[in-house]
């Protein structure tokens, strides 16, 4: 996302947190159904991973070129150089859904840049799901940096550490968002969870569709040590892939929804899934050997007091 659209508090909690000092980081059975009965459902499984393409469900929307869909429609790149960045959308715009992006971030010396993947409304009172990772030097760790607005409003930062190098491969990054929370998820295993607790008073994000955005750009003067390290040019162009996108999701189309509304029916099993006790455990243990930033341990920000809904954290 170009820093010309980013809102101004956006930038503003970033800029915050980037220029405080981070610590570094510490170190399925198969039921047993008939393979006759599993045999449609493999096969639906794979028709659908095969006919994900970047060119019917993506438009490029920045960038004068940077931004490229290639390999018949299987993988996107955005490059970033000294004069510009790139970015793209989705054709679709949702309300709920579970999203899967796989990402290979930006190699090497990456200090200074960004690349945001995100879901976003519109308007003043925007909601928006951030996934962002902030560059860094050579053989130091990306941050991941997490944030959830509702109805404008922001300041939900959580930040971590990856447990991988993010730019040897390709790794899956997702966004389950159904109407009691939304999950954040790297390879399956989730590292932040932010209910709907809307009982207690906080806007939860559910009745604004929203697309899918990610851009490359340069943000050299906040995002890596508080912009004490600068975007190294000579190593430009920067470049971050994706590919196997999947949104198993209600497309927002013409004021309606493409899942079914009334209370009796059922949507996919995302539509109410929620943690079990092993996805609790796996989010236990990012959170206390991982995190390196929470909004709600951070009582200096808050003087006048931390947010409602780090009471129920």
């Amino acid at each position: 996302m170009p820093s010309s659209t980013i809102p101004i508090n956006h930038i503003n909690s970033l800029f915050y947190l980037c220029s405080a000092k981070l610590s570094k980081y510490k170190m399925i059975s198969f039921s047993s159904f008939k393979f006759t009965l599993l045999l449609p459902l493999m096969v639906g499984c794979l028709m659908a991973a095969s006919a994900s393409n970047f060119n019917n469900d993506f438009d490029i929307t920045w960038g004068d070129g940077r931004g490229k869909i290639v390999n018949n429609g299987e993988v996107l790149t955005l490059s970033l150089d000294k004069s510009s960045g790139s970015g793209f959308q989705s054709k679709n715009e949702y309300l709920f859904g579970k999203i899967d992006m796989q990402l290979k971030l930006v190699p090497g010396n990456s200090a200074g840049t960004v690349t945001a993947y995100y879901l976003s409304s519109k308007g003043s009172t925007w909601d928006e799901i951030d996934f962002e990772f902030l560059g860094n030097l050579s053989g130091d760790p990306y941050i991941l940096h997490t944030n959830v607005f509702s109805q404008g409003k922001g300041n939900r930062e959580q930040q971590f550490y990856l447990w991988f190098d993010p730019t040897a491969d390709f790794h899956t990054y997702s966004i389950l968002w159904n109407p009691q929370s939304i999950i954040f998820s790297v390879d399956g295993t989730p590292i932040r969870e932010f209910k709907n607790m809307e009982s207690i008073g906080v806007p939860f994000p559910k009745n604004q569709p929203m697309r899918i955005y990610s851009s490359l750009w340069n943000a050299d003067d906040w995002a890596t040590r508080g912009g004490l390290v600068k975007t190294d040019w000579t190593l430009a162009p920067f470049t971050a892939s994706y590919r196997n996108f999947n949104a198993d999701a209600c497309v927002w189309s013409n004021g309606a929804s493409s899942c079914k509304s009334t209370a009796t029916s059922t949507n996919s099993a995302w539509f109410s899934q929620e943690m079990d006790s092993a996805k609790q455990q796996r989010l236990q243990w990012v959170q206390k050997n991982y995190m390196i930033y929470n909004y709600c341990n951070d009582a200096n920000r808050f003087p006048q007091g931390l947010p409602p809904e780090c009471s129920m954290s």
